[in-house]
């Protein structure tokens, strides 16, 4: 998988439906212990709460997990739980905390009320698309390090660090698709002396436009 979808920082954020409260907390997690661990902690948070709602999602052992915390079978957990793939979200928690305010809100109530609330912190907490990029470096003389320094941002890619020796080495990432117009400038800029390097690859996040 070359890309993927999860969220930039822990988060929360709450709604009023009918004297309930819904309290929505995401955050994202790589293991299982780390999505326990975090239910753990909003749970002793929300000790009084009602029911404590959750659901998370791990990418690479593609493991989904849910909890009705005491709601009727079908419309707490799972509504989280498909929020969240709808959202196409992985690598990530979130718990679900309702007060309860004395008024029933019903199967369809309930599915609508867990889905807001799993659409809302997920907002809160940012959703980020992980795109896996390539690793590079270009070596060059000092003569051509201002031009070719300024074709990287020029073709899309990022400029990680630069080292200055003995001659010039600017290390950065790009995505896949953008380098063989960059490769293109790099050879006609500086008359074939200057070449790219693969360093490897790794994932960087860009923001989700909502």
């Amino acid at each position: 998988m070359s890309e993927y979808v999860t969220l930039q920082n822990e988060n929360s954020d709450f709604f009023i439906e009918k004297k309930s409260r819904f309290i929505g907390y995401a955050k994202p997690v790589k293991t299982e212990d780390e999505a326990l661990t975090f239910i753990t902690e909003i749970k002793k948070k929300h000790y009084d709460a009602t029911h404590n709602v959750y659901a998370y999602i791990l990418r690479e052992s593609g493991l989904m997990r849910f909890s009705d915390d005491g709601e009727p079978q079908g419309t707490a957990g799972i509504p989280v739980l498909e929020a969240m793939k709808k959202a196409e979200v992985t690598d990530a928690v979130i718990v679900a905390t309702r007060y309860f305010g004395g008024t029933l809100l019903g199967g369809g109530g309930l599915i609508r009320a867990y889905s807001h609330t799993a659409s809302i912190a997920m907002k809160a907490a940012e959703k980020i698309r992980m795109k896996e990029c390539l690793l590079l470096s270009i070596q060059c003389d000092y003569t051509l390090y201002g031009r070719l320094n300024s074709l990287v941002p020029e073709c899309m890619g990022w400029i990680d660090d630069t080292l200055f020796l003995e001659n010039v080495e600017i290390k950065f990432h790009i995505e896949p698709e953008n380098l063989p117009l960059l490769q293109q400038k790099i050879a006609d800029n500086s008359g074939g002396q200057a070449h790219i390097e693969q360093q490897g690859k790794k994932y960087f996040p860009f923001l989700v436009a909502e």
